[in-house]
C-alpha cells in the first residue's frame, strides 16, 4: 500500500483518534502500524471484531477495568531464566492477571453472536492464587508489606522497638539541663541513617560519641552519643536481615511467575488484543460507524457517507457509487464545493474498511478491497496554479501510472490543471484512458468541460457534480451522480450585480458547443429530478402494493378459516341429526317388535301411526340438513341514509369500515374502506355502527396507542424534537401525528434539525410504517431543508 496515500487521505488522523482510546504504549504502537488487510477473509474478521465490540459496548457498557497493561514478556522470560523480578515488574504481572480475570467475567456477559470475543474470553486462564500472593506481598514499587512473611514482620517489629528506644534516650538527653548548653538546638536528627544530636563545636569534648557530619560553617557537629551506638548498630544488622528477607520474597514470587509464565504471557497478549478491539468499537460509536460489506470486485457503494473528520453538525451525507456500471467517475463543481472531500471520503473509507474499522455510513454500504490506493490531492485549491505546481502533480501522476494494476484505486484532484486548458484537458482524458486500460477504478475532479463531454460519450465513465445553490450563492455539498456540474458563472455574476449587457455579451462569445453542453447539463438535471421523483413514487407504490397484498392475504386466510369453521359446524350438526334419527328409528323398531311378540290388537293401525311418525322425522331431518349446509342468515333491514365518513360493519367478514361513497337509487352497492382495502359492498351486507359503538372503538384505539382526542383549535401544525433522544422523539412524534389526524390537520412539519442525522433517519423509518401517513419528504429550500420533514396525512 502507498504510505503517501495514508497522509494525503488523512488516514493518520483516524489512527491518531483510534490511539486516543488506550493508555497502553504497546497498543498505541500497534495502532500506529495499522494498515489495510490484503486478504478478504482477514479484513472481514477484523470488521467482525469491531462489530462485536460495538455490540458488547452497547449491551453491557465499557469494561469496569482499564485494559492498559504493560508488556510483561521480558519480565517473564527473565523469571524463567532464574532471575529475580523487581517489585514494579511483579506489580505489572499482578495487574495482568487481575485484568484478565475481570475481562473473562465481562466477556461472559456478551451476546452469543460475539464468537470472536467469546473465543478470546475462553482463552484467558485465571491465576487468582498468584495474583493474590503478589498483591498481598507488594504494596508499591518501593514498599513490601510487613506481612509478606513472618520473618519480615518480626524484623520490622524489632527495628521499630529499637528506633523508639533510641529516640527516647536521645530526647531525654537533649531535654536535660546538663546537655542543653552544649547543643546548637534541642533536637534529634539523622545522619548516615543513624540518630545524632547537633553539638556546638566548642563543646565537642563534653559529649562522648561518634561525629558523623558537621555544618557548612563548622560551628555544629552531628554526634551519635556513645550510649546509642550499640542500638544503632543493632538496627543496621536488622536492616541487612530485612533486605535479605525481601530479596528472598521477591525470588519466591519470581519463581511463581516463572511457573505460570506461559499463562501470564498468553493473558497479557489477549488483554492487548482486547484493548485494540475495543478501541475500534469506541471509534465506531463516536463516528456513528457501521460494518461495510467487503468485496474484491472493485465495487464501492457508500450510502449516506459522512467524512469522519468533518464536524457532525455540518457534515453532509452523500451516496457514492463506483465500479458497478462504470469504473471511472468524473466529478465537477465549484471550488470549495465538496469535490475534494468526495475524493478523500472514497479513499479514506477504502483504507478504513480494509483495516477493520467501521465507516460512518448507512447499513449495507459496500467497499472494495484494493491492493493499492493512490491519491494525487493537493492542499491548495486556488484557481491560479503555477507551472511548478503542475510539474509536482505530474511527477506524482507518472509514479502512479507506473504502479497501477487492476486491483488499484486512483484518485486525482483537478486532473490536468495548472497548464493550458486545452492541453490539460487532453492530458486528463489520455490519463483516464490509460488507467481504464488496466482496469483501474478511478475518480477525478475537474473544471474542464472536455472531461464532462468525454464522460457523457464514453461507456464506463460517469459524470458527477457537487450541487451549488445559485440563490444563496453557496454550495450544498450534495453529490449528484449522473449529472455533470454547471459552471453557474453567469448566474452567479448576475446575482452579484454584474451589468446584464456584460453577461449578454459573454453569452454571445460562448461557442455553440459550450451552449449546447450547458443545455444538455440543464436537461440532465431536470431528468434527474424527474427520475428521482418517479423513483420515490414507485417506491411508495411498491410499499403500498406490498401492504395491500399482505392485507388481502390476511382477508383470504380469514375467509378460509371462516368457511372451514362453518363446514365444521354443519358437519357436527349433521352428525347430531343422524344420531337422533338412528335413535328414533331404533325406538320404533323395538316398539313394532314388541307388538308382534305380544300379538297386540290394532297392529295395522299402530303401524300406520309409527310410519307416519317416522315420515315426519325424515322430513325434519331433510330440513335440518338443508339448514345446516347453509350459512345462517338473520334478516336485517339495510341501513338508510348512509353518509360519507360514517362507520359501518361489513356483516359477511365482521370488519368495521368507513363509507367512501353512498349508493345511488339504481345501484345498491356502497364504496367503503376497511384498513387499506377499498371495496364495493352490497348495502344489505352492511350494518350501521351506533354512536356508542363508534365511541367505544375510538376509546379502545386511544387506549391502545396512547393518543388523545384534540380539538382542531388545539392541534398545532409542527413539532420540534431537536435535542431529544431518538426513542423520546419518536414517542412524541407519534402522539403529535395522532392528534393531527384526529383533528384533521394536514400537512404538518417535524423539526428534527440537521445534526448527526440520527433523528432524521429514525423518524423517517417510523413514518414509512405509520398508519396515518400518506407521504413524507424532507423540507425544501425555505422550509428548513434537511432539518425538517414535511408529512401529509391520509
Amino acid at each position: 500500500m502507498n504510505n503517501k496515500a495514508y497522509k494525503v487521505l488523512e488516514f493518520d488522523k483516524i489512527l491518531g483518534k483510534l490511539a486516543s482510546y488506550t493508555d497502553s504504549d504497546v497498543v498505541r504502537e500497534r495502532i500506529a502500524q495499522l494498515s489495510p488487510h490484503a486478504v478478504l477473509e482477514d479484513a472481514k474478521r477484523a470488521q467482525r471484531e469491531t462489530t462485536e465490540a460495538v455490540s458488547t459496548l452497547l449491551k453491557i457498557g465499557s469494561p469496569a477495568v482499564s485494559l492498559s497493561v504493560s508488556d510483561v514478556n521480558g519480565s517473564v522470560r527473565r523469571a524463567e531464566s532464574g532471575g529475580t523480578l523487581s517489585p514494579a515488574e511483579l506489580i505489572a504481572v499482578s495487574r495482568t492477571l487481575y485484568v484478565a480475570r475481570r475481562m473473562k467475567s465481562y466477556l461472559g456477559e456478551s451476546t452469543d453472536e460475539c464468537e470472536i470475543l467469546h473465543s478470546l474470553g475462553d482463552s484467558i486462564v485465571t491465576e487468582r492464587a498468584v495474583e493474590d500472593r503478589i498483591t498481598s506481598a507488594i504494596l508499591s514499587e518501593n514498599e513490601i508489606a510487613d506481612d509478606a512473611s513472618s520473618e519480615l514482620s518480626a524484623f520490622r517489629r524489632s527495628k521499630r522497638n529499637l528506633n523508639a528506644k533510641i529516640k527516647d534516650s536521645l530526647n531525654d538527653m537533649v531535654r536535660s539541663n546538663h546537655y542543653k548548653k552544649f547543643l546548637q538546638e534541642p533536637i534529634v536528627t539523622m545522619r548516615s541513617d543513624r540518630y545524632v544530636i547537633p553539638v556546638r563545636s566548642e563543646y565537642r569534648q563534653e559529649v562522648q560519641g561518634i561525629v558523623h557530619d558537621s555544618s557548612a560553617s563548622g560551628a555544629t557537629l552531628f554526634i551519635e552519643p556513645i550510649g546509642v551506638v550499640n542500638a544503632n548498630n543493632e538496627i543496621r544488622e536488622i536492616e541487612h536481615k530485612e533486605q535479605r528477607e525481601i530479596e528472598r520474597i521477591l525470588a519466591e514470587l519470581s519463581a511463581l511467575v516463572a511457573e505460570k509464565g506461559e499463562v501470564i504471557t498468553s493473558d497479557n497478549a489477549t488483554i492487548r488484543e482486547l484493548d485494540f478491539i475495543f478501541c475500534k468499537g469506541k471509534l465506531s460509536l463516536d463516528y456513528g460507524g457501521t460494518e461495510p460489506v467487503l468485496n474484491t470486485e472493485g465495487i464501492i457503494e457508500l450510502k449516506r457517507a459522512r467524512h469522519p473528520l468533518i464536524a457532525k453538525e455540518v457534515v453532509v451525507a452523500n451516496d457514492i457509487r463506483l465500479g458497478e456500471g462504470y469504473d471511472t467517475l468524473v466529478v465537477t463543481g465549484p471550488n470549495t464545493g465538496g469535490k475534494t472531500v468526495t475524493l478523500k471520503t472514497i479513499g479514506l473509507f477504502s483504507l478504513m474498511a480494509a483495516s477493520g474499522l467501521h465507516i460512518p455510513a448507512s447499513d449495507n454500504s459496500r467497499v472494495a478491497l484494493f491492493e493499492k490506493i493512490f491519491a494525487d490531492i493537493g492542499d491548495e485549491q486556488s484557481i491560479e496554479q503555477s507551472l511548478s505546481t503542475f510539474s509536482s502533480h505530474m511527477v506524482n501522476i507518472v509514479n502512479i501510472l507506473k504502479q497501477v494494476d487492476s486491483s488499484s484505486l486512483a484518485l486525482f484532484d483537478e486532473l490536468g490543471a495548472g497548464t493550458d486548458p486545452t492541453e490539460g484537458a487532453a492530458l486528463a482524458i489520455s490519463i483516464i484512458e490509460y488507467l481504464r486500460s488496466f482496469g483501474v477504478r478511478t475518480v477525478a475532479t475537474t473544471h474542464y468541460s472536455e472531461l464532462k463531454l468525454f464522460a457523457l460519450s464514453t461507456d464506463g465513465v460517469e459524470n458527477a457534480s457537487c450541487e451549488f445553490d445559485v440563490e444563496s450563492l453557496k454550495p450544498t455539498y450534495k453529490l449528484l451522480i449522473g449529472v455533470p456540474g454547471k459552471s453557474n458563472a453567469f448566474a452567479i455574476s448576475k446575482r452579484l450585480g454584474l451589468d446584464e449587457s456584460v453577461i449578454n455579451r459573454a453569452n454571445e462569445i460562448l461557442s455553440d458547443e459550450d451552449i449546447k453542453l450547458e443545455d444538455v447539463i440543464t436537461e440532465l438535471e431536470q431528468n434527474r429530478a424527474k427520475a428521482e421523483s418517479e423513483m420515490q413514487y414507485a417506491t411508495r407504490m411498491r410499499r403500498e402494493l406490498s401492504d395491500l397484498k399482505d392485507e388481502i392475504e390476511r382477508e383470504r386466510k380469514k375467509l378460509k378459516e371462516s368457511k372451514a369453521r362453518i363446514m365444521e359446524e354443519a358437519h357436527r350438526e349433521a352428525k347430531l341429526i343422524v344420531s337422533d334419527a338412528k335413535d328414533e328409528a331404533n325406538k320404533i323398531i323395538r316398539e313394532l317388535e314388541k307388538m308382534r311378540i305380544e300379538g297386540a290388537k290394532n297392529v295395522d293401525e299402530r303401524t300406520g301411526e309409527l310410519k307416519s311418525k317416522l315420515k315426519k322425522k325424515e322430513d325434519s331431518i331433510d330440513k335440518a340438513i338443508s339448514r345446516a349446509s347453509k350459512p345462517k342468515k338473520t334478516f336485517r333491514e339495510p341501513p338508510k341514509n348512509l353518509k360519507e365518513g360514517e362507520t359501518v360493519k361489513i356483516i359477511s367478514v365482521g370488519e368495521t369500515a368507513t363509507v367512501l361513497k353512498t349508493p345511488s337509487k339504481d345501484d345498491k352497492t356502497v364504496r367503503v374502506q376497511a384498513g387499506i382495502i377499498k371495496m364495493d359492498v352490497h348495502i344489505t351486507d352492511l350494518e350501521r355502527v351506533s354512536d356508542n359503538t363508534t365511541k367505544e372503538l375510538v376509546q379502545k384505539y386511544v387506549k391502545s396507542t396512547g393518543a388523545y382526542m384534540s380539538k382542531t383549535k388545539d392541534a398545532t401544525t409542527e413539532i420540534d424534537v431537536r435535542g431529544q433522544e431518538l426513542y423520546e422523539a419518536i414517542m412524541n412524534v407519534e402522539k403529535f401525528l395522532d392528534d393531527c389526524y384526529l383533528a384533521g390537520v394536514s400537512p404538518v412539519s417535524i423539526i428534527h434539525g440537521k445534526g448527526t442525522g440520527v433523528l432524521r433517519k429514525g423518524i423517517g423509518d417510523m413514518l414509512k410504517k405509520h398508519r396515518y401517513v400518506k407521504e413524507h419528504r424532507l423540507g425544501r429550500y425555505g422550509e428548513g431543508e434537511t432539518g425538517v420533514t414535511i408529512v401529509e396525512l391520509k
